[in-house]
């Protein structure tokens, strides 16, 4: 049986099909970049919400410490001894630092401090932890129910305010 399709023809067929093949490439290599790209924009969220996460969990972990450090000094606590707002901050050379208003005296303000600075370990804890700006706000009454306030940049959340606030009470 011959060919139904002259030699002629042929040859003409072979020549416009020769770049179908490059650009079923070139589609497929445009769809797969488009993947990419939003798998790594969901990498970037993903990093940022648990950024953001982190810096929760370290606010409830400072508040919890100067609870604890005002359990161990209840009468100072009860008394009003610990009542202050207490602001961490980096001086123009960035050094850390932490304004304390009204001032301390005595074991109070040597533990707020410590709690506003960081223990100074490996990793930093406290304040210090929540970056520049965290701000640290206790008050107790002198029935024992004691409220601490600590705010802080979350910046890199996706969605709300930058400024985030936790509130903890409890009674000592």
């Amino acid at each position: 049986m011959r060919n139904p399709i002259p030699a002629v023809n042929r040859r003409r067929h072979s020549r416009q099909d020769r770049g179908v093949g490059l650009i079923e490439i070139l589609i497929a290599v445009l769809v797969l970049s488009i993947g990419f790209l939003g798998m790594a924009a969901l990498l970037a969220r993903s990093l940022t919400n648990n950024n953001s996460a982190m810096a929760r969990t370290q606010t409830v972990v400072a508040a919890y410490s100067i609870l604890d450090a005002m359990r161990a000094d209840r009468n100072s606590a009860l008394a009003g001894g610990y009542d202050t707002t207490a602001t961490y901050s980096l001086d123009a050379s960035g050094n850390p630092q932490c304004a304390l208003e009204p001032a301390l005296a005595g074991l109070a303000a040597a533990q707020v401090q410590q709690w506003c600075l960081g223990t100074g370990g490996g990793s930093p804890d406290g304040l210090a932890a929540l970056g520049p700006g965290a701000i640290g706000t206790i008050a107790c009454s002198a029935n024992g129910d004691c409220t601490v306030t600590v705010t802080f940049d979350d910046s890199r959340a996706t969605a709300g305010s930058a400024t985030q606030a936790l509130t903890t009470k409890t009674k000592l």
